[in-house]
C-alpha cells in the first residue's frame, strides 16, 4: 500500500491536497517523466498528492480519437508508479464491471462527470472499498450531488469526494460557479478541477478546445472559496498530448502555480 490517504486530511502545512498527472497514460516513459517531476515538487512544497492518469478514455468526440494503450498495460503502469513512489493513484472507470478490475491496481476510483448519476457504477465503485471521487455532472446543480454521495454511502462506503469541473454554458463553453464549493462541502470533501473546467467542448473540429491561460485564476478562486483539494492535468508537452492537450497545464508551470495557491491558502485560513 502507498502512503495512507488519511494524510490528505491532516498535514503539518495545512495545505490543500492535489490530484495531478496526465490526462491519459500514453506509455511508461511519459508517465514516469511526469510523476518524477510532480513527486519532487509536491515533496518540497509539502502538498499531499495523488497521481492521476486515465487508463482508458471512453468519452471522445470522434471515433478516431486516442482512447488508450490497452487496459491492462496502462493499469500496470499506474500500479508501478504507486509502488515505486509510495503515492496513491487515481483513475477513471466507466462501467460497473471496470470497478473491480481497476481496484486491483489503484487506490482511488474516479467517476467521470457524464456518468455521475449511474447508480450501478456508483454502487460497484463503493463496494470495492476504495476511495471514490465523483465529478459533478456539467448538467447538475451542486446541491444535486447530495443524492450521488448518498448512493455511495448507502452502498457501504463513506470514503467519497466530490469534484467540480464546471457547468455547461451555452453549447461550447463551461463556467465555474464558486458557490458550488461550499454547497458540496456539506456532503463530502470537495475538489476543484482547474483544467477541465476550462474546456470548450463540442468544437466544430470534433476536438475539445480550452483556455489554459485561465488555470491560475480558477485555482486561486477555488482555494479562496474553500476547496479541500485541487485537480490538475499536466503534461511535459501539452501540444503533443494524445488527450485533452488544449486545456492541460504545462509541467514547467506547475511549481509556480502551486506556490501561489499555497500563499492563497495561508491567507484565507
Amino acid at each position: 500500500m502507498p502512503q495512507s490517504l488519511n494524510k490528505l486530511k491532516n498535514t503539518a502545512s495545512n495545505n490543500f491536497f492535489l490530484l495531478a498527472g496526465p490526462c491519459a497514460i500514453e506509455g511508461e516513459e511519459m508517465a514516469f517523466e511526469i510523476v518524477e517531476r510532480i513527486f519532487e515538487i509536491t515533496t518540497r512544497l509539502e502538498i499531499p498528492w495523488i497521481f492521476k492518469g486515465s487508463y482508458r478514455k471512453a468519452n471522445r468526440s470522434r471515433l478516431d480519437s486516442f482512447t488508450g494503450i490497452g487496459d491492462e498495460k496502462a493499469l500496470k503502469i499506474l500500479q508501478k508508479v504507486g509502488q515505486k513512489f509510495d503515492v496513491p493513484v487515481v483513475t477513471d472507470i466507466h462501467t460497473a464491471e471496470e470497478a473491480a478490475l481497476a481496484a486491483q491496481y489503484v487506490d482511488v476510483l474516479q467517476i467521470p462527470a457524464f456518468l455521475c448519476r449511474q447508480t450501478d457504477l456508483l454502487a460497484a465503485a463503493a463496494k470495492t472499498g476504495k476511495h471514490v471521487n465523483i465529478k459533478k455532472g456539467q448538467f447538475l446543480a451542486p446541491e444535486s450531488m447530495q443524492f450521488v454521495v448518498n448512493k455511495v454511502k448507502e452502498s457501504g462506503n463513506d470514503n467519497v469526494w466530490l469534484t467540480d469541473r464546471g457547468t455547461m454554458f451555452g453549447y461550447q463553453d463551461m463556467i465555474v460557479d464558486f458557490r458550488g464549493i461550499p454547497a458540496m462541502k456539506k456532503f463530502a470533501p470537495t475538489i476543484m478541477d482547474i483544467t477541465h473546467s476550462l474546456q470548450q467542448p463540442n468544437q466544430s473540429s470534433g476536438v475539445t478546445g480550452g483556455q489554459p491561460e485561465m488555470i491560475e485564476t480558477i485555482g486561486k478562486a477555488a482555494i479562496a472559496a474553500g476547496a479541500d483539494g485541487i485537480f490538475i492535468e499536466t503534461h511535459h508537452n501539452p501540444a503533443v498530448a494524445k488527450s485533452d492537450g488544449a486545456n492541460m497545464l504545462h509541467l514547467d508551470n506547475l511549481e509556480a502555480l502551486l506556490t501561489k495557491l499555497i500563499r492563497v491558502r495561508k491567507a484565507v485560513t
